[in-house]
């Protein structure tokens, strides 16, 4: 386990925490002025979806760049099996690059050890994360702006909302999968790669940022079950007129 390093709240830090939540209000002005303000829900699953998109493109993003492009050469045998891409003398990770992004990485790996090298397991979700979670919520948010916009015809708006309630709640799944597969193991092992001694790395640092992909998932479930109910409710009391007739 790497050495543990205190909480220090210096420019560098707060311009990497000033950069990860600098989305949150660039998703809420995009929902403002694309959303009509009487769609509420919609406004708000647009909110998080938008934020959900920025994150996975931008911050998940420059991880993936920083494993696969920052590295630090290593002198023969000193490198390990099994080997990142297959390179025996050079290990990857945000902690040997030089970029804002990596010191991004390098603060965030403060609290979760595994974030500042190439971790196999969580490099592949991460894999998944960007090129099908990133664009999945980018088409979620296209959807809700298509079932909200008063210039879209009755029959384009019940096209939008049907596609909208298929891959909303697939995505809201699988960012549940991800959540659990990134910390379970943790769990299993007495977090040995986590920080859980600092109050601002194990509230803010881990649960803040980690839990919001939880509970918002959990109530976008929700909301597309009541949607599914509804469906099927009108879809069986049309049937029961059908029948009477």
């Amino acid at each position: 386990m790497p050495a543990v390093v205190p909480f220090t709240l210096d420019v560098a830090t707060c311009l990497c925490i000033a950069f990860a939540l600098s989305f949150m209000p660039t998703a809420y002005l995009l929902g403002r002025s694309l959303i009509p303000s009487t769609h509420v829900r919609n406004r708000i699953l647009f909110f998080w979806h938008a934020y959900d998109a920025l994150t996975h493109f931008f911050i998940e993003g420059s991880f993936l760049y920083e494993c696969f492009f920052s590295f630090t050469n290593l002198p023969a045998g000193f490198n390990r099996p099994p080997y990142f891409l297959n390179q025996k003398d050079r290990v990857y990770g945000a902690a040997y690059g030089t970029r804002p992004s990596s010191r991004l990485w390098q603060e965030y790996a403060k609290a979760d050890f595994r974030w500042s090298a190439a971790d196999p397991n969580v490099i592949s979700l991460e894999l998944l994360t960007v090129f099908l979670g990133g664009p999945a919520a980018l088409y979620t948010c296209y959807l809700l702006w298509k079932a909200s916009s008063s210039r879209t015809s009755a029959a384009a708006k019940g096209a939008a909302k049907a596609k909208l309630w298929l891959v909303a709640p697939a995505l809201a799944t699988a960012e549940l999968y991800g959540g659990f597969m990134t910390f379970a193991p943790e769990w299993l092992t007495g977090s040995s790669q986590l920080e859980t001694s600092n109050p601002v790395y194990l509230w803010f640092y881990l649960f803040f940022f980690n839990t919001l992909w939880v509970w918002v998932p959990l109530w976008v479930l929700w909301e597309a079950s009541k949607e599914l109910r509804t469906a099927f409710t009108k879809a069986e009391g049309a049937s029961e007129i059908q029948k009477n007739k």
